[in-house]
């Protein structure tokens, strides 16, 4: 389909929160996105809309109903559609020039070489219970040098965390090591994440709520509020654009409370009072 479509033109309302010199140069960078569901979806329509140009795009699942809620590109239209190529349709659509490569089998350990080859950054859509290949894409852009960044839909809010070469590495921070089981890892990436637990504030529901069957409840408002928070930190790190605070800082915006809170987690999930809060929440769970 012929078009007149103009990169200058279309991102022209970015200049004056960009300069031209930076819009210029977002053309240039590969950011690597693992997770089309939840959160990864909305990553790539705003990092679109940027202007970036340049996506490794990793997923192997299918839009269903139970999607409807949440996750960008699902919808009557879409359901058993692969997510990664209406994900992949949506961003050519906003700039047809876009170069996309898609990893439609998902991550492994044989393929993430390839995923993160040329990237400047790696985004974290993945499932909240995909935690053993999300611990080694991690490892894995500490050995490469890529900044690593984690926006979690907790609540109604978003928690980031950065992961720089330099930082506190992944695995220091959310110590897996010391679960036991799957369920004993799901809470220790929780508590990492939010190690406020602000959300669990206005849970209604607890029994909603099932680590043994890896179901949680989410809303829409929790990754909307995610994708904002990605899309200005990735500017800020690519475009060398402010102090940029890495692990083990984290930091939450709830926006049901509309509270902030900011946390120095000293020894990651090693810390004494992390450690309360895993028998708490694991109590609360009914987690043995």
């Amino acid at each position: 389909m012929k078009t007149n479509y103009d990169y200058q033109k279309a991102f022209s309302r970015n200049l004056g929160w960009l300069t031209e010199l930076e819009q210029s140069k977002l053309k240039t960078y590969s950011v690597s996105i693992a997770g089309m569901g939840g959160v990864g979806g909305q990553y790539a329509e705003v990092l679109a809309r940027l202007g970036i140009c340049k996506f490794k795009l990793a997923d192997f699942d299918t839009f269903e109903i139970q999607n409807f809620n949440r996750q960008n590109g699902s919808g009557v239209s879409t359901l058993d559609k692969p997510k990664i190529q209406v994900i992949k349709e949506l961003i050519l659509d906003i700039n047809p020039e876009a170069e996309i490569e898609v990893f439609e089998n998902g991550i492994d350990e044989l393929n993430l070489d390839a995923f993160l080859f040329g990237s400047s950054l790696y985004l974290d859509g993945l499932d909240f219970f995909v935690l053993d290949i999300r611990e080694k894409i991690f490892a894995k852009c500490r050995e490469k040098l890529i900044t690593a960044i984690t926006v979690a839909p907790v609540g109604m809010g978003a928690a980031l965390l950065v992961f720089k070469p330099e930082s506190m590495s992944f695995a220091e921070y959310f110590c897996f090591d010391q679960a036991k089981n799957k369920e004993e890892k799901a809470v220790l990436f929780l508590i990492g994440l939010s190690p406020s637990l602000i959300q669990s504030k206005y849970l209604i529901d607890k029994t909603k709520s099932n680590f043994k069957e890896e179901k949680v409840p989410s809303l829409s408002v929790g990754p909307y509020l995610c994708a904002g928070v990605m899309g200005a930190t990735v500017l800020k790190v690519l475009l060398k654009r402010g102090k940029i605070q890495s692990a083990p800082w984290s930091s939450h915006f709830d926006s049901y409370f509309n509270k902030y809170n900011k946390t120095y987690l000293f020894f990651g999930n090693r810390n004494p009072f992390q450690r309360i809060k895993f028998l708490i929440v694991k109590n609360i769970l009914g987690i043995k």
